[in-house]
């Protein structure tokens, strides 16, 4: 294992020969699930694997303080919690593999994982697919139903208003739920805990936005892939177990900040500007009250006090969230 700090930034680039894929986990506070990762990388990415990287968050637990000495690994220690995304970028800089495969902390690989998916990707019949995902499990074996649709005002609203469960028909989850993830298809997004891209197309469309400091920012990779050109595919036959929850689960509250505010900053880099303004003002005027109201339905003090909480954040990080808001629209208009 090597390890590294987050300012020795130097790129390598070498010959696309030998190994195919660079792993780029972000860790933050995973405790043991880290661990478990990479030693199912060591015992399942046989000759594939060029090099893992592990960016670590500044997590306060010790998990990014492991030994796993059969893999070649690097630990890049951010310093302070970067998100997602920013995290993925900094470990990707150092990347030259043809595929970059970003994984969570809390999957693990299983045999022929990467096998598959690679093999699926080399196919000359499959150059224009950028990206690829695999059937996530759990530990007894339940499928997770992961795969998404690009979504649209209803989406977004639909869930504020909670008129997803209510009116699917009118108001359908982002989620793909009602396919039983079965059998190999195209589909708009894959799960961000097993992301296979081609690392060229990865840097041709800017990596990861840093906009988003958790949530949504592997959706809008997606939704700039297929702008690219290039189709994203769920591959039924190559499967990685995956935990999900994982360590968000510790923070509700923030949760909740972090996906509001991605929720508003997709919405107005993706949808017309009216469905925009509308996916905005749902998210910080209606949503507040539909989530107390259930709340309250379902007498939970803790939902009521970590929604109120994360609204809280909300509001307060207000005029930060719309500079974003009008920068990301800006720069989305250019590409076009």
């Amino acid at each position: 294992m090597t390890e590294l700090d987050a300012a020795d930034g130097g790129r390598r680039r070498g010959a696309a020969s030998g190994p195919l894929v660079d792993i780029i986990i972000v860790n933050w506070n995973s405790g043991a699930l880290l661990a478990n990762c990479l030693r199912s990388i060591a015992r399942h990415g046989g000759g594939a694997v060029r090099r893992t990287y592990v960016v670590d968050n500044g997590s306060a637990d010790g998990s990014a303080d492991v030994d796993v000495p059969d893999l070649n690994w690097e630990l890049i220690r951010a310093g302070a919690n970067l998100g997602f995304g920013r995290a993925c970028n900094l470990a990707a800089e150092r990347a030259d593999a043809p595929f970059l495969l970003f994984f969570n902390p809390d999957a693990e690989l299983r045999p022929d994982t990467l096998d598959r998916a690679l093999g699926f990707m080399r196919d000359p019949a499959n150059a224009k697919v950028g990206v690829v995902g695999v059937r996530l499990t759990d530990e007894h074996g339940h499928v997770h139903r992961h795969c998404a649709r690009f979504p649209t005002w209803r989406n977004f609203i639909g869930n504020s208003l909670g008129l997803t469960r209510l009116l699917k028909r009118s108001f359908p989850p982002v989620l793909m739920l009602d396919w039983d993830h079965g059998s190999s298809r195209r589909v708009d997004h894959v799960m961000g805990a097993f992301y296979l891209i081609r690392r060229e197309l990865f840097e041709a469309i800017g990596g990861f936005d840093d906009d988003y400091f958790v949530y949504l920012e592997d959706l809008d990779l997606s939704r700039r892939v297929y702008d690219a050109g290039y189709s994203i595919h769920y591959l039924v036959d190559a499967e990685a177990y995956h935990k999900q929850g994982g360590t968000s689960e510790k923070v509700k509250a923030h949760r909740l900040f972090y996906a509001m505010n991605s929720n508003m900053i997709y919405a107005w880099k993706h949808l017309p500007k009216p469905a925009a303004v509308g996916v905005v003002g749902t998210t910080l005027l209606v949503e507040p009250v539909s989530r107390t109201a259930r709340a309250l339905f379902r007498r939970s003090p803790e939902e009521l006090w970590f929604t109120w909480r994360g609204f809280g954040m909300v509001y307060r990080d207000l005029p930060k969230t719309l500079r974003i808001l009008r920068g990301a629209r800006g720069r989305t208009e250019r590409a076009r």
